[in-house]
């Protein structure tokens, strides 16, 4: 067989996280007397907390003293959010009993902690289609860098170039292609349109559109 693993990216990919996200974001950034625009928010999905916060503490010249305390913040404030209101996104149950169907190996791969990861594992309740679950916490990079997704690759004991991955963002469609993995990805709709995805293998406007032959002409 050609592909052998699907990784999957999580948040805006497998839970309606990405708003929540936003708004942990922006309420912390508040603190600060900064707000955000959505074009500006669009640049930095994808990247984790830490990072995130350092990019606009940089942009924004405010003391990175607190810079800790504040990355701790929004994680805390969007898993409280998610555990409250994240809800699927359309096509998980779908694409997981397609892939698990099909004979495939099934992984995860995410920024966000671990912590968070397994709030979410359990509110999809998809623990029992994984074969393997990642995350770029304490790795000394995190996407675009592809080391999260090789860690996976490795966990599934498949080569990354028998790997399919599933994104939602442009740092992680890097990561994917940097890890020579084929990408589908499944922009926000108000990005769908961008040329920026081109760089995708394929993309999809929902997970429910992934198909047989969509991954015999990848």
């Amino acid at each position: 067989m050609k592909f052998s693993a699907a990784i999957f990216d999580m948040d805006g990919l497998l839970i309606d996280s990405e708003p929540l996200w936003q708004q942990a974001g922006a309420e912390t950034l508040q603190e600060f007397g900064v707000t955000l625009t959505d074009e500006q928010y669009n640049l930095t999905t994808g990247l984790r907390t830490p990072e995130w916060i350092d990019y606009w503490f940089t942009h924004f010249d405010i003391n990175k003293e607190r810079a800790k305390e504040a990355a701790k913040t929004v994680e805390q404030a969007a898993l409280d959010k998610i555990k409250q209101h994240g809800e699927a996104m359309e096509g998980v149950q779908y694409i997981m009993e397609f892939f698990k169907t099909n004979g495939f190996l099934i992984g995860l791969a995410s920024s966000s902690p671990m912590r968070l990861i397994e709030a979410v594992i359990e509110k999809l309740n998809i623990q029992p289609y994984l074969n393997a679950v990642t995350s770029a916490e304490h790795l000394p990079h995190g996407k675009p860098h592809p080391q999260v997704f090789l860690n996976c690759a490795e966990l599934l004991q498949v080569p990354p170039t028998t790997c399919i991955c599933f994104e939602d963002s442009f740092n992680g469609m890097i990561a994917a292609k940097a890890a020579r993995m084929k990408c589908v990805v499944i922009p926000a709709p108000h990005v769908h349109h961008e040329g920026r995805w081109n760089a995708a293998d394929r993309k999809l406007s929902s997970l429910l559109k992934f198909n047989k032959t969509i991954l015999e002409t990848l």
